[in-house]
């Protein structure tokens, strides 16, 4: 009994309509399928709780009329016989008004299952217990019928519940009026079964139940159907304002151009390029780009050209007008968009803006040809006077009232000035076009040993004592070994540089998983923290700097070559605590 009694309050039990909100929002489909059978279960039943009332009222009132005013064909029928009926009539009328008014309870909205099956054995029951009483067997096949029409009619979902009804009622007709032996009032039929009347119930109740559940398939599979494209629409829209805002948004100008020469979509950054005000205006006044947009026609051809023969245009660059006349450079990557059979419908892609980059490529022309010719050159023609007149010997010497010692000095100082010259052009170049790399798997500790072995002259003049903890068995690093060594040689000549004779420095090298992390350390004077910070910016000098022939590259360069090898450089100071910079290494065998 207590698996039974569990299963039955499983079976009828079901979700408040709170819960079933809250379960509506953040439950599976499953349970919001549920919830909403649910719902059109509670609903459905109000709807027949009134016909069913309806109904039952006009028999009632028919008996009420049959009293008064005798019908034909109810004269057969002895009065106490319709009394009785009258009687069954209002009981079952009663039953319904209670089933009706439970309805509207928290009861009849939590199991809404329970009060059909009371509802539905209320009517059958009624007449099966008041023929019981009275001796005989009541076969209401009128009655049976439009009960179970009605309620597949109406309330065409958990066919099981439709089954549960009609078996209680066949059951106890079946079960009860066989055993107690007892027989219809029909003198012509007086058993309570025959085989015409089994198949007619049992035909009828398979009809009704089908129904029931091809309805209530039909539901669910439309339910999820519409959950599903209710899904795909949200993700469409979702994808589609996520789409829009990056169209809206974009730095680079969007667009679609037809094969004649018009502008089909543009975005607000395109009108900005073209300096219009709206997108509206880019494809309103745009009927002819060849002519229109570009300085040279030609480039709108060659436009075409490039995307018929390749299928996409990269970085092409041109110059164009702007809505007040002005000229600028933009730079297109587009492609060709066509349909299944091949038919060209539209070039789409992306425009940008680079007529800053241009102006600082010209500039950066005119100050390379300043640097050279200015600078450069004479130095170098000086420097090569100068080397020239020392390797020619005494003979020389004679003529110029100059010692050589003081020669020697002045072409150190002329390999200085150009030293400083190339580094400054080295500098502004990676400014404008970045470092680059000829990248390969390298031992770390060959670079090492290589900058060190560079720079023993002048770790010897300074007293300097050089520890190099860098070993052999590091791993391979994708990197350009000579700009490495260049790092490496400017942070050893930094130290040295700005601090007293006989330093202490430290080189060393850690494998930490992914990196390398390389380390110059020295117990000089230190660096103050205002000084550390600006200590890789472009033109910074340390002011305690024995040497102030110096541009403040060295370590702005260094900063250009890690990043550029996508690592990381810092420096760990404090004054008179002396000074670690560090610098980070992609390791090659380990690179994603």
């Amino acid at each position: 009994m207590g698996k039974v009694g569990r299963w039955w309050q499983k079976f009828l039990s079901a979700p408040t309509l709170d819960e079933i909100s809250v379960f509506y929002q953040a439950s599976s489909q499953k349970t919001q399928w549920l919830a909403k059978r649910h719902r059109f279960l509670w609903q459905r039943l109000h709807l027949w709780l009134w016909l069913a009332l309806i109904c039952l009222l006009t028999f009632t009132l028919r008996n009420i009329y049959d009293f008064f005013f005798p019908l034909k064909e109810l004269q057969k029928l002895s009065p106490l016989l319709k009394t009785q009926g009258l009687v069954i009539n209002l009981a079952m009328l009663l039953s319904l008004v209670i089933c009706f008014i439970l309805h509207k309870t928290q009861f009849g909205h939590r199991r809404p299952g329970l009060l059909f099956l009371g509802s539905s054995w209320s009517i059958t029951l009624a007449s099966q217990l008041f023929a019981t009483l009275k001796g005989f067997a009541l076969p209401d096949t009128l009655g049976w019928s439009l009960l179970f029409l009605s309620q597949a009619t109406f309330i065409p979902v958990r066919w099981t519940l439709h089954v549960l009804s009609q078996v209680g009622i066949l059951a106890y007709y079946f079960g009860v009026n066989t055993a107690l032996g007892l027989k219809t009032p029909i003198p012509a039929h007086p058993e309570i079964y025959n085989v015409t009347f089994i198949l007619y119930i049992l035909w009828f109740c398979i009809i009704c139940d089908l129904g029931v559940y091809l309805y209530d398939r039909l539901q669910r599979s439309e339910f999820y159907a519409r959950q599903e494209m209710e899904s795909t629409y949200q993700k469409l829209e979702v994808a589609e304002a996520k789409y829009r805002s990056i169209f809206e948004n974009a730095i680079e100008g969007i667009f679609q151009s037809s094969p004649d020469g018009r502008y089909i979509t543009a975005n607000p950054a395109l009108a900005r390029i073209y300096g219009y005000s709206f997108p509206e205006e880019v494809t309103a006044n745009f009927t002819d780009i060849e002519h229109q947009l570009y300085v040279d026609p030609k480039r709108r051809a060659e436009f075409v050209r490039l995307i018929e023969q390749d299928g996409i245009v990269s970085q092409f660059e041109s110059q164009i007008y702007r809505r007040d006349g002005s000229i600028v450079w933009i730079s297109e990557k587009a492609y060709a968009v066509r349909d299944e059979q091949g038919k060209l419908l539209y070039y789409e892609g992306l425009i940008e803006d680079i007529t800053q980059r241009k102006q600082a490529e010209e500039a950066l022309r005119v100050f390379f040809h300043a640097v050279s010719h200015d600078l450069r050159n004479p130095v170098l023609g000086t420097s090569m006077v100068l080397k020239n007149l020392l390797n020619n010997g005494e003979q020389e010497f004679s003529a110029i009232p100059v010692s050589r010692s003081i020669l020697e000095r002045m072409v150190q100082s002329s390999d200085r000035q150009l030293n400083l010259i190339n580094s400054l052009m080295e500098a502004h170049l990676s400014e404008v076009q970045g470092i680059v790399l000829q990248r390969q798997p390298v031992k770390l500790h060959t670079i090492v040993e290589s900058a060190i072995a560079d720079l023993e002259p002048i770790l010897k003049e300074n007293q300097t004592t050089l520890i190099n903890l860098v070993t052999a068995d590091l791993p391979l690093v994708n990197a350009d070994p000579t700009q490495l060594w260049r790092v490496f040689s400017n942070l050893i000549v930094n130290a040295i540089k700005h601090n007293p004779p006989e330093l202490m420095l430290t080189l060393n090298a850690i494998d930490e998983g992914k990196t390398i992390y390389c380390t110059v350390s020295d117990n000089g004077v230190g660096i103050s923290q205002e000084q550390s910070e600006q200590l890789f910016n472009l033109y910074f000098r340390i002011g305690n700097n024995r040497n102030s022939v110096s541009l403040g590259l060295g370590l702005y360069l260094c900063k250009q070559i890690i990043n550029a090898h996508g690592g990381e450089i810092g420096m760990n100071s404090g004054l008179d605590v002396g000074a670690t910079f560090w610098f980070t290494l992609p390791i090659s065998s380990r690179l994603g």
